[in-house]
């Protein structure tokens, strides 16, 4: 089994998607990213193997956002978080429970 998720992450309309899967042998995930976005799949390669502990490491000692870092233009971009996301539930650190950013339009 794996854990796969879709995340649209706005105005640059790169649709990612991200599957995440445990392997046999220890605590190891393989990670693939499917996107249009060159900076996406650049990050796909990057990270193409995690451990159970990256789940758990700071933004600044991440693999993931370390990577995120040297691969993507935008610091906002959603994909990283949601590969973290996918990875806790594939590791059943977390249950699968939608994420989202919504802007609210003031009606002043």
């Amino acid at each position: 089994m794996a854990t796969k998720v879709i995340i649209n992450p706005g105005a640059c309309g790169f649709t990612a998607t991200v599957v995440v899967k445990k392997k046999e042998e220890d605590d190891k995930f393989s990670v693939t990213i499917t996107t249009e976005c060159p900076m996406g799949s650049k990050l796909g390669t990057e990270i193409a193997e995690l451990a159970m502990g990256d789940v758990f490491k700071s933004f600044l000692n991440n693999p993931v956002y370390r990577k995120a870092a040297a691969c993507l233009k935008h610091a906002a971009c959603p994909v990283p978080s949601g590969i973290l996301k996918a990875l806790e539930v594939e590791a059943g650190l977390n249950v699968k429970k939608e994420v989202s950013i919504t802007f609210v339009v003031d009606e002043e």
